[in-house]
């Protein structure tokens, strides 16, 4: 830390209770106070340095009354006047980093603005060595906080002189010569990283120093590294880290700091935090990508908790919802804090960030004239998050008391395209109903209109035919599709045989046709699995022939025998 010796006699003071006497062989004449202390001193060598207590000397003179001069608004209070006193005495004393702003705003307030005084010494020093320092600049501007000091120090330009210093600091290239200091933050804390540029340590050395500083200091530094062009995502970092060292993000109970330096747990009441979510959602950077989607979903929880104010939610919700696709399904798992809904989780919350999503996919596509098959840049966003929302629906499917419409309106929030299979939301049903047996078949089918029966996979296809809580309708029509698949497969493997036999007649002939023997015999048994459940359904619900009726399916009479089998064989068309 930086130092400045001034003085050249030995100390002339010594303290008795609360009193501070010189002890030099004179007696004293004049007696400051200042709060609860007080100093028993002489007029002359005050006098001859400070300007401020003259007409209180002249005044008391004429009243012939005791020279008691009265300091109780001195800026740093009877620690900053012991300095003055000790400057005026001449006596051997040290400035440094964490008493110069205070003893630079008492000499301003005792007007000490000779030269050569105290005021042009501690400006001097203040320039020349602190601001010249990251970490004697940092300790300065922690003493500007003090609730006498920090108005003069103010309009004294302490406070921005040492903001604009850090800044310039913070922005400059990491590879220059200061700080001397190794980085205290190392590149991965707590495994936050941004999800554009993650910062390096040359990067994010800076986070932990300024965190300590209060909110209205730490706020105008971050705007004064944004003013000065540094870039969005090494901004959020500091943010994150200031955020995550006095909120409790992981939980209500734990407000531990991240800080590799300061273990200590958060002091802020509940009113204190719930302000400083709503500042640090307005100092996170507003570009995509700047901020992770992890913290921000952290940070929504907490705002929910601490009920922020619904537009700070919004904001958070907005944001979250434009890179929706780096989302992770346990952090989308949002708990419910209302006192009246009964639900596990917020799946109101989520819908509104799926709708803000859907909003920017939809803008983005309008602009390309290509909304509804979905364009080059959004199909791959709009189908990881219909992947992510698939798997949040089976999450949720099995609280009890999540409504129906809810579930729907969530599910059949994407298009079509968004799903290439819908084994997914097929899983989500499948959950669903198992856990709200109650449903009348009514519902059941509103449930099942939001998977496309052909877009399941031969496993899914396998277990919704097996599946006793689906409608007799859903299961018909996923026996239907799958026969024709069944026959398609069996048609391809026909070409590819024939054509085998013809190229390769001479050296593969047997080889190629064991091989499509025994790819046909495995197909016929699954055709045979197939009948053996459709006559099943048919033996309990209805015939096939009134499945085809009530559709409006075409069937050739000859297709089916009736007496026999009660089912289509392999070969219905």
């Amino acid at each position: 830390m930086a130092c400045m010796k001034l003085g050249s006699k030995s100390d002339l003071f010594q303290l008795e209770g609360q009193s501070w006497l010189c002890t030099s062989g004179l007696p004293s004449d004049v007696c400051v106070e200042v709060g609860e202390t007080s100093f028993h001193l002489h007029k002359f060598p005050l006098l001859s340095r400070c300007k401020f207590p003259e007409k209180c000397v002249q005044e008391k003179e004429d009243e012939r009354k005791s020279c008691v001069w009265c300091l109780d608004e001195l800026p740093g209070g009877a620690g900053s006047f012991l300095l003055v006193a000790k400057f005026c005495y001449d006596v051997k004393f040290e400035v440094t980093a964490t008493n110069v702003v205070s003893l630079r705003c008492a000499a301003e307030y005792l007007e000490m603005t000779d030269e050569h005084n105290l005021v042009s010494q501690t400006c001097s020093f203040l320039d020349h060595q602190v601001l010249k320092s990251w970490a004697d600049t940092i300790h300065a501007l922690e003493t500007c906080e003090a609730e006498a000091v920090l108005p003069l120090s103010e309009e004294l330009d302490i406070v921005s002189r040492c903001i604009d210093s850090l800044a310039a600091k913070a922005c400059e290239d990491p590879s220059s010569s200061w700080p001397t200091q190794s980085p205290s933050t190392p590149a991965v804390w707590n495994g936050i990283h941004s999800t554009s540029e993650p910062c390096s340590p040359s990067q994010n050395w800076w986070y932990d120093d300024v965190a300590v500083l209060s909110l209205p200091l730490f706020k105008r530094l971050i705007h004064a590294v944004t003013c000065k062009g540094m870039r969005p995502n090494i901004i959020a970092g500091s943010v994150m880290f200031y955020a995550k060292r006095y909120l409790p993000l992981n939980g209500r109970s734990s407000s531990s700091s991240f800080s590799q330096r300061n273990h200590h747990e958060s002091s802020l009441s509940d009113g204190e935090q719930t302000a400083l979510v709503e500042e640090i959602i307005q100092l996170l950077p507003d570009q995509k990508g700047a901020t992770p989607t992890k913290f921000l979903l952290k940070l929504l929880k907490i705002s929910i908790i601490l009920d922020a104010s619904s537009a700070r939610r919004e904001t958070l919700e907005r944001r979250i919802g434009a890179q929706l696709d780096e989302a992770c399904l346990q952090d989308l798992l949002i708990p419910n804090t209302a006192p009246s809904v009964e639900t596990l989780y917020d799946v109101e919350c989520v819908q509104r960030i799926v709708d803000h999503f859907l909003d920017i996919i939809h803008d983005h596509d309008d602009d390309d004239d290509d909304y509804e098959q979905g364009s080059d840049d959004s199909l791959p966003q709009i189908t990881v998050v219909a992947n992510l929302l698939d798997a949040y629906l089976a999450e949720v499917a099995s609280d009890v008391n999540l409504k129906l419409e809810d579930f729907v309106l969530l599910a059949s929030s994407f298009p079509e395209y968004a799903r290439s299979l819908d084994d997914g939301i097929y899983r989500a049903i499948d959950i669903y109903l198992k856990e709200h047996p109650w449903l009348t078949e009514t519902e059941r089918e509103l449930l099942c209109r939001l998977m496309n029966c052909q877009k399941l996979s031969l496993e899914a296809s396998t277990n919704a035919a097996q599946n006793e809580m689906l409608p007799l309708r859903v299961t018909m029509q996923v026996l239907f599709f799958e026969q024709i698949r069944l026959r398609s497969y069996m048609a391809g493997w026909f070409v590819v045989a024939g054509t085998t036999l013809e190229t390769n007649e001479r050296n593969t002939t047997t080889t190629t046709l064991n091989d499509v023997r025994e790819r046909v015999c495995r197909l016929e048994k699954k055709c045979d699995t197939m009948k053996h459940d459709i006559r099943k359904i048919v033996k309990t619900k209805g015939r096939w022939i009134n499945f085809y009726k009530r559709f409006g399916l075409k069937v050739r009479t000859k297709s089916f025998d009736l007496k026999s089998s009660n089912a289509p064989n392999c070969n219905a068309h």
